[in-house]
């Protein structure tokens, strides 16, 4: 995570087949410096192509009255879907370090009458949640920002519910038309072995988006 860049669901200029196709670093902080232009690329029809957020739903089969945290929540892409899955008993806590996203997200919510999601302009290295008061944290195309990634992972551990777990999605590492350049993106092994020398073990795994891994961490 950049302390002058927002956390990012997917980090990419827009295109006419994919809104966040690959791009030069160059270009992205370009991007990320239009706020506008920014939620317009995360909001794009087209990433449903790829980012399948119906399945990807489907897959963690989130519960009525459960706590998520969406961290880089962005435009609310996934958090307010995430909403409706927890129900009104259930809450989420859209995680971001950027102002504008935050402040956009706000207005959404409140336009919208979501009450069961909680905004949080959090700090690069800290979510800035209570401890014990997540049952799962769900990070999506945003860990290659977080750059002291061990102390965010004991935080995350410290901020979980027993039984909680860690949802990881980004992107494979190699030449995608989406995503990150490859010198950005993390490889799944590599972020295996970091989570488990986190104290957190693989508990499950899903193959069916294209340009991503979609892995399940719970704690040792």
């Amino acid at each position: 995570m950049r302390a002058l860049l927002p956390l990012v669901l997917a980090v990419a200029a827009a295109a006419p087949a994919f809104p966040q196709a690959a791009a030069p670093p160059q270009e992205m902080h370009h991007r990320h410096g239009d706020p506008m232009a920014y939620v317009a690329s995360l909001d794009d029809p087209a990433r449903d192509a790829y980012q399948k957020p119906d399945e990807v739903l489907k897959a963690l089969a989130l519960r009525s009255g459960e706590v998520v945290a969406d961290i880089g929540a962005g435009s609310g892409y996934f958090a307010l879907r995430f909403a409706r899955a927890v129900g009104e008993t259930g809450r989420v806590y859209a995680v971001d370090v950027s102002p504008d996203m935050v402040r956009h997200l706000n207005r959404r919510l409140r336009d919208a009458g979501i009450r069961n999601v909680s905004t949080v302009l959090s700090d690069p290295d800290d979510p800035l949640l209570p401890d014990a008061s997540v049952d799962r944290f769900v990070i999506v195309d945003t860990w290659h920002h977080i750059e002291d990634q061990p102390k965010y992972l004991a935080l995350l551990k410290r901020m979980l519910k027993p039984g909680g777990q860690v949802v990881h999605i980004d992107f494979q590492k190699r030449d995608l038309p989406v995503g990150p350049p490859v010198g950005m993106k993390i490889a799944r092994e590599e972020l295996v072995r970091q989570m488990e020398a986190a104290g957190f073990r693989l508990a499950a795994e899903h193959g069916f988006l294209p340009y991503q891994y979609f892995l399940v961490f719970a704690v040792r």
